[in-house]
């Protein structure tokens, strides 16, 4: 399979079904949704452009706009889940633009966003560096992308703990557990992985901070030169 043909995300596509189920279990984790989302407006000044890059079902995207001014767009490799993104936005009486995209070749021009979230997706990308590049080139000097994912060494038994502290049914956390056990874990990075894709992406390094069961990395794209005078305060800075 040449670049050309090279498939956005490794395993079978969520369409359908499968996006559907996983709709209805991540509903499960609303209350980690609006930890990020915090988390995120705090470091975002009004008006800011935040992209989102495979939301799902869009459960971030919209708790952070309940919170700010921000101007927040998803792209998703996955049309069942821009349609239920765009319903749940909908729904939600919030405006969140959630579009259809690949990761590795993103529809925007060049520095469009001041913000890049992506979670519990990157494990999944097809090429990931070619990702890391997009988001790259999407963001404004000074701007900020934030991956959070599985770690590769997380404990089964904080993941099991994870799921039973959420409230799931037994049956869903079954189904979850296995998905964890057969397929993400498999996909997931370790620390290393995720310092030497940075290097080899046009970011050059990250930041990595860990989680029980997880990371989230932090990559910075350097601020424009300023000019004399200049007010150097970044739209991806509270400061």
């Amino acid at each position: 399979m040449n670049a050309t043909q090279q498939r956005p995300h490794k395993g079978r596509g969520m369409e359908g079904w499968i996006a559907r189920w996983y709709t209805r279990t991540r509903r499960r984790d609303m209350e980690d949704f609006r930890r990020q989302a915090q988390s995120a407006a705090e470091r975002l000044r009004s008006d800011c452009q935040v992209l989102e890059v495979a939301p799902g079902p869009g459960f971030f995207s919209i708790e952070l706009a309940r919170l700010g001014n921000f101007r927040i767009t998803g792209l998703d490799i996955s049309r069942t889940f821009v349609d239920i993104a765009a319903a749940n936005a909908r729904k939600a009486v919030v405006d969140v633009d959630f579009r259809l995209g690949n990761a590795s070749a993103m529809p925007f021009t060049d520095g469009s966003f001041d913000f890049v979230y992506c979670s519990a997706a990157f494990k999944n990308f097809s090429e990931p560096i070619k990702a890391l590049d997009e988001m790259y080139r999407v963001l404004r000097p000074g701007g900020e992308a934030l991956v959070v994912d599985l770690r590769k060494d997380a404990p089964l038994d904080e993941i099991s703990f994870y799921m039973r502290k959420s409230g799931r049914s037994r049956i869903d956390a079954w189904a979850t557990m296995w998905v964890f056990r057969h397929m993400l874990i498999k996909r997931a990075y370790r620390k290393g992985n995720f310092v030497h894709m940075a290097e080899a992406s046009r970011f050059g390094g990250c930041q990595i901070n860990p989680s029980p069961i997880g990371f989230e990395v932090r990559f910075c794209k350097p601020p424009a030169p300023l000019p004399p005078f200049a007010d150097p305060a970044p739209c991806g800075s509270s400061s």
